[in-house]
């Protein structure tokens, strides 16, 4: 089961590489990852996406509390939670597959941020189901490249799943 964990940390230099390393020196293998700054410059916040059972869980937490640097550890798996992710796609297209390629784009919710004779590049952001749509419904046409953001997740307030 994925397991989806939140992770405040102090927003400065080698703490990306000591959670990532982390993860690395005991074996557990990261599905997704993405860290930016919050409202607050002093802090980072970590979205991992991890492989697991509740004890695979609850050991990544206990490692995690144990780095110096980290400040608060969301365990989001099992509460609602709103998530996206960022993909730039490119297809190839044709003058003919062209117009297909935009009606799928927009009906997925997706802009065209780039084009030329031989390739679009398309630009979607959206939960998983919905990136996995688009990279599903583009793939005849042939993607030459895709650049995915993994997944980022904030709980919604006051539910439990």
């Amino acid at each position: 089961m994925k397991r989806v964990i939140g992770v405040l940390v102090e927003n400065k230099f080698g703490v990306l590489a000591h959670v990532s390393g982390l993860f690395s020196a005991r074996g557990f293998n990261i599905a997704s990852l993405a860290v930016g700054e919050t409202e607050d410059p002093t802090v980072s916040r970590i979205t991992i996406v991890v492989e697991g059972d509740e004890r695979t869980l609850e050991q990544i937490k206990k490692q995690l509390n144990k780095l110096i640097d980290v400040i608060k550890i969301f365990d989001l798996t099992n509460k609602d939670f709103i998530d996206r992710e960022l993909i730039l796609i490119k297809v190839k297209i044709t003058a003919k597959n062209r117009r297909d390629v935009i009606k799928i784009i927009e009906t997925v919710g997706g802009v065209v941020s780039n084009v030329n004779s031989e390739t679009l590049t398309v630009e979607a952001a959206g939960d998983q189901n919905k990136i996995n749509t688009l990279i599903e419904l583009l793939r005849p046409f042939g993607i030459k490249e895709i650049v995915r953001t993994g997944r980022i997740a904030v709980a919604v307030e006051g539910k439990k799943k």
